[in-house]
């Protein structure tokens, strides 16, 4: 996105693309400090997953004032976008991947010096409802409301996407900092603070929220995408870099859009070779990679996200986070456009399209052979040591989870969809409503995010609310 009156710059961004310098530049040590983390999710096509499989080294410039170049490529790995941050203002890092707030931090942060500059260059992925950020209470608290959370002790990564989340769940509630108690604990900290029942609430990025769902000791009770805005991640770069070095950032976007294509086509074998990199468990991570998951990866800059951002601002603005971000005049989609046009690829096609959350899940009922209509409706059962089985219904999806077991068969994990919202849940920790009885009750099934959705939904309707065990023993011969 380009200011009016910068067709010189432009020009000058398509020069620099073919210059070719002269001779003696060619030995230049050209270091490249990429900061990273690959404890959250929306950030590994432009991480972890361009690091493990040589993507940046694949696409650097080899040629003209490059030809003979020598890269030292550097890779530092943090638990939150912030850190990130202070090291590109330091000058250590040319390049930092993180979610839409810690972006719009950095592009405060750097606009409040007197001449540093960082400039947004493209996006990694979005989830359009907001789903990524989460609120976790511990499995058994007797909190269920973002409502109950009131004078309550809540934790969260300061000047994280999940920060920004908080503040905007309580901008949309008007409510004031000191509803709650709120303290500052990275990922790791919070995560076992919950395990430990130390704190009452602890909110975070992707995937933190469904780790913790995952290993047992959590349960969310608040999702990003009931703060009603897109959720986004994606590259800055210090504007020196950029203007020094084009050809570089082209290539670093060439590997990102590489990578989400790699992990788009090859879910599962994609998250198996992530949880290797990362430690993060697959079943997790296809939460938010597999079909239906919460993350659509797209490079492109959109021009809804643009009003996105400006959003975002507005609310660190109201609590007081920044001073203010000239957002637009600091987000620059030359580059990921030159990168799409070097890899052949439609940059136009794919601005234009827009995933709305509704799941892709499709194909045939392991079980049964009949075709998926209703991709809400439907399920997958990951056992172990074999590929992911979809289901039509999760009356399938019961007799399958009932037939493992008595096979003694052990499930990695079991996946439902959210009937309202479409978004992608574990089995375990949905609520399901089920009406009449026997036959009829698992014909009806239905699974929900949220406890209060189910109850609603159950009174209105004359069903009942059922735990995964509960839901499993129905339509079973007594």
């Amino acid at each position: 996105m380009i200011k009016p009156g910068t067709r010189a710059s432009a020009v000058g961004l398509v020069a620099a693309l073919v210059l070719v310098a002269a001779p003696g530049a060619a030995q230049e040590a050209i270091r490249i400090g990429i900061g990273h983390q690959s404890l959250c999710t929306d950030t590994y096509s432009g991480g972890i997953t361009v690091k493990q499989l040589g993507l940046l080294d694949k696409h650097l410039p080899r040629s003209g004032k490059y030809a003979g170049a020598r890269y030292d490529i550097v890779w530092e790995d943090y638990a939150s976008g912030p850190p990130i941050t202070s090291q590109m203002l330091a000058g250590k890092l040319d390049i930092g991947v993180m979610g839409d707030y810690p972006l719009l931090v950095n592009i405060a942060r750097f606009q409040e010096t007197q001449s540093l500059r960082s400039v947004i260059v493209s996006m990694t992925g979005y989830n359009m409802h907001g789903s990524g950020n989460s609120i976790v209470v511990p499995a058994d608290a007797p909190i269920y409301r973002f409502e109950d959370l009131k004078g309550k002790r809540v934790s969260v990564p300061f000047g994280s996407a999940a920060h920004g989340m908080l503040l905007k769940a309580l901008v949309d509630r008007g409510l004031t900092p000191d509803f709650f108690t709120l303290i500052n604990q990275a990922p790791p900290i919070g995560a076992t603070s919950i395990q430990e029942k130390k704190i009452d609430a602890h909110a975070d990025f992707c995937p933190w929220g469904e780790l913790m769902e995952f290993k047992g000791f959590g349960r969310k009770i608040f999702d990003g995408s009931q703060a009603s805005v897109a959720y986004l991640h994606g590259p800055v770069v210090r504007k020196d870099f950029l203007e020094r070095y084009p050809e570089i950032v082209v290539a670093y976007l060439k590997a990102v859009v590489e990578a989400n294509e790699w992990i788009t086509r090859n879910p599962e074998e994609a998250t198996t070779k992530q949880e290797q990199w990362t430690s993060i468990p697959k079943e997790v991570l296809y939460l938010y990679f597999g079909r239906g998951g919460f993350l659509t990866l797209d490079a492109t800059i959109k021009p809804q996200w643009v009003e996105v951002l400006k959003y975002d601002a507005s609310v660190l603005q109201k609590m007081g986070i920044i001073k203010s971000a000239d957002v637009e005049g600091f987000i620059d989609d030359r580059y990921i456009k030159q990168a799409y046009r070097e890899l052949g690829r439609d940059y136009a096609r794919d601005q234009r399209a827009m995933v709305a959350g509704t799941s892709p899940l499709d194909g045939k009922d392991a079980s049964t052979g009949a075709p998926i209509k209703d991709p809400r409706a439907a399920a997958e059962m990951w056992l172990k040591g074999e590929p992911i089985r979809p289901y039509a219904s999760l009356a399938s999806l019961m007799g399958a989870l009932r037939d493992a077991e008595q096979a003694g068969r052990a499930v990695n994990a079991a996946y439902v969809f959210d009937y309202p919202t479409g978004l992608k849940l574990f089995a375990h920790r949905a609520f399901y409503v089920a009406g009449g009885s026997g036959k009829a009750a698992t014909a009806s099934l239905v699974a929900f995010a949220w406890k209060e959705e189910a109850e609603a939904f159950a009174t209105k309707n004359g069903g009942r609310v059922l735990s995964l065990e509960e839901a499993k023993k129905l339509g079973v011969a007594k």
